[in-house]
């Protein structure tokens, strides 16, 4: 018996020595430290978040509650929508809720797109969209109400120092309504990017000669398993074209294939499908990889790798770009730990363009720097002036004024566009920042407020009447192509005894009875609305007001003005205005009762002083009188079926 425990025990043995390169070594492989590599990575998963399917509205809510970290951020985000055959895309309200200063770089194109926003917070970049001041909320639901009442939300979600987002308008989700959730995975709708890159380690593989080096991904399960294809972009800047001397190890969950696209040839392994960018439609299959840190970096010993270039973990994403500097065969058995540090480091002097938005007044030209928002940015200004470098800012305790007339400081005036470049020399740099600005001169501008009665616009006038329908047009003259004119607001008001009828606000139609009409084809802002016929009391008079947003295109600061213009306004049936349809018949049916009585008299008059030989069968006499008053029915009757009313149009 003791033979044979003594023969069991060899076997335990032997066994356990046939294991020894694979599991002994699993705690001795190498000591991951911070290499000079970068990845960056965008996702599609957010802290809260929601898809809705809105099939019918003529107008779809984006909502992006937006956190960052820093004082102040860029972020560039881009809205895509699929063609459509020729079909107009519908209009889109994008909602921006943020919680420090940010630069926006915002692109959406072909799409019909209104931004709300915080003005004191968000800064745009050359923006090609009807804005509108965003009110202010202290919760989330309060602004979900809110963007309710302009249309259904289409998706909203919760991002977290966002540096790029891509949103979708194509919906693909089949929930009816948008209910926030957490850890939502907003799918094709969705992905973002994070400011800060992730953490890129290497190492030195004990024991193994030789440079073959090796780059590691290992993407972590995310909260909904649906099949998705993962891209990969790999870029190495080595000498070497030997297809042995890499290896790229890619590991992810079950339902994650891959698209690689590398500048050298490797060998690749991975789990899960995979194919080449150069080659898409050949389709490999995938292996059996350890899904452990320990795991992962004995795959790479196995396959012969002496130096893990590269080792990266991932949340769920859908692109991976990664840029290493020098090859892997440079790193020490026993790193010293590098520093992270993200870019721009120093004066972040397109940031700080940016900030270059010169107010127009009707004399001149003026720039305000803060110097806060300046020293964020991390740059020191040594000087601020226009082309003209005799034009120099003024510096206060807190900020740069530079400002000037529109017939200095080389300002250029074609028509009523005025024209100069800002000059900023900075600290860090031997070479001059310099941005084009442009003001318009207003007090060549005439804003026109004209009143019509027909949808042709033919002929405007200054009278209305209780019940009928009012054509507007919003005009500026003479017209500059460099001017952005906004409707903000309209309203109308008929005196101090009745309340104030607000026709249009924040962009939009205050009611049913008015609306939003195409612009003219020189570009003039147009609308429509209907006066209810009957007020107690009745008014004679009215203002109508409408309050507009002009900037120029290239970077400015807008201007507000306001139009106005008396009007007059009568009631049906008053002098001048000719006939209504009750005045008609009235006039008919008083017309008909005279004819009738009359008719009847003559009727009277005849029968009794005619010779009592001579009269006629009263038949004979009666048919005529009988298609008279027939046809005078039928007169009255088609009177009656007309289909407008003073009624029907109040």
């Amino acid at each position: 018996m003791d033979r044979g425990v003594l023969c069991q025990a060899v076997a335990l043995l032997l066994v356990v020595c046939s294991l020894g390169p694979t599991s002994l070594a699993e705690t001795v492989y190498c000591d991951l430290q911070p290499v000079d590599s970068k990845v960056t990575y965008g996702m599609s998963q957010v802290s809260e978040g929601c898809v809705a399917q809105i099939p019918d509205a003529t107008l779809e809510v984006h909502v992006l509650f937006l956190t960052f970290q820093g004082d102040i951020s860029e972020l560039k985000l881009t809205l895509q929508t699929s063609k459509q055959g020729g079909i107009r895309p519908r209009e889109v309200l994008l909602i921006l809720s943020v919680n420090k200063s940010i630069f926006l770089k915002l692109q959406a194109p072909g799409i019909p797109l209104q931004l709300a926003y915080d003005p004191k917070l968000v800064i745009p970049e050359a923006l090609d969209a009807n804005t509108t001041q965003l009110p202010s909320f202290t919760t989330k639901d309060q602004l979900l109400n809110w963007a309710t009442t302009k249309g259904p939300i289409a998706s909203a979600a919760e991002l977290n120092d966002p540096e790029t987002i891509l949103l979708r308008l194509d919906q693909a989700s089949s929930s009816p309504l948008c209910i926030l959730e957490p850890q939502k995975a907003m799918g094709h709708t969705l992905e973002w990017s994070r400011k800060a890159y992730a953490p890129v380690r290497g190492c030195r593989l004990e024991g193994v000669a030789g440079h073959k080096e090796a780059h590691i991904l290992r993407i972590l399960p995310g909260p909904e398993a649906w099949p998705r294809t993962v891209t990969v972009k790999l870029e190495l800047n080595c000498a070497w074209r030997d297809t042995d001397a890499a290896v790229l190890i890619l590991q992810g969950p079950p339902y994650v294939s891959w698209l690689i696209d590398a500048n050298h040839n490797m060998q690749i392994w991975t789990t899960g499908e995979y194919s080449l960018k150069i080659f898409p439609d050949r389709i490999n299959p995938g292996f059996q990889l350890p899904n452990t840190t320990q795991g992962l970096l004995g795959e790479a010993r196995r396959l012969n790798a002496s130096v893990v270039a590269s080792f990266v973990e991932l949340p769920l994403t859908s692109d991976v770009s990664l840029k290493t500097h020098s090859c892997g065969s440079g790193l020490q058995p026993s790193p010293t730990p590098v520093e992270i540090t993200t870019a721009n480091k120093g004066c972040n002097q397109e940031l700080l363009l940016t900030l270059i938005q010169p107010k127009c007044s009707s004399d001149g030209m003026t720039l305000v720097l803060k110097k806060d928002l300046i020293s964020t940015l991390l740059c020191t200004i040594t000087s601020l002036t226009f082309w003209d470098s005799s034009c120099q800012a003024e510096e206060t305790e807190d900020e740069f004024v530079l400002s000037s007339g529109y017939s200095s400081c080389g300002m250029e005036v074609m028509e009523n566009v005025v024209s100069n470049e800002v000059v900023i020399r900075l600290l860090s740099s031997s070479s001059p920042q310099r941005r084009k600005v442009q003001c318009i001169n207003m007090d060549n501008l005439s804003l026109q407020l004209g009143l019509y009665l027909s949808p042709h616009f033919l002929q405007a006038s200054n009278t209305i009447e209780l019940g009928q329908q009012g054509f507007v047009q919003v005009s500026v003259s003479p017209s500059i192509p460099e001017l952005k004119i906004q409707l903000e607001s309209c309203q109308l008001n008929l005196g101090p005894d009745m309340e104030i009828v607000e026709l249009i606000q924040g962009q939009e139609a205050k009611s049913s009875c008015v609306s939003l009409l195409s612009p003219s084809p020189s570009g003039d802002i147009r609308f429509s609305f209907l006066l209810r016929g009957y007020m107690v009391p009745m008014p004679t008079t009215g203002i109508l007001s409408c309050s507009v947003t002009m900037h120029p295109r290239i970077r400015s600061l807008e201007v507000h003005k306001t139009v106005s213009m008396r009007l007059n306004i009568v009631s049906a049936g008053l002098p001048d205005k000719g006939l209504v349809l009750p005045a008609v018949l009235g006039i008919t049916f008083g017309a008909f009762l005279i004819g009738a009585l009359l008719t009847a008299a003559l009727w009277y008059i005849y029968s009794h002083t005619r010779h009592p030989g001579k009269r006629e069968p009263v038949v004979a006499v009666a048919a005529p009188a009988s298609s008279e008053s027939s046809s005078t029915n039928h007169s009255i009757g088609s009177t009656q079926s007309t289909p407008c009313s003073t009624s029907s149009m109040a």
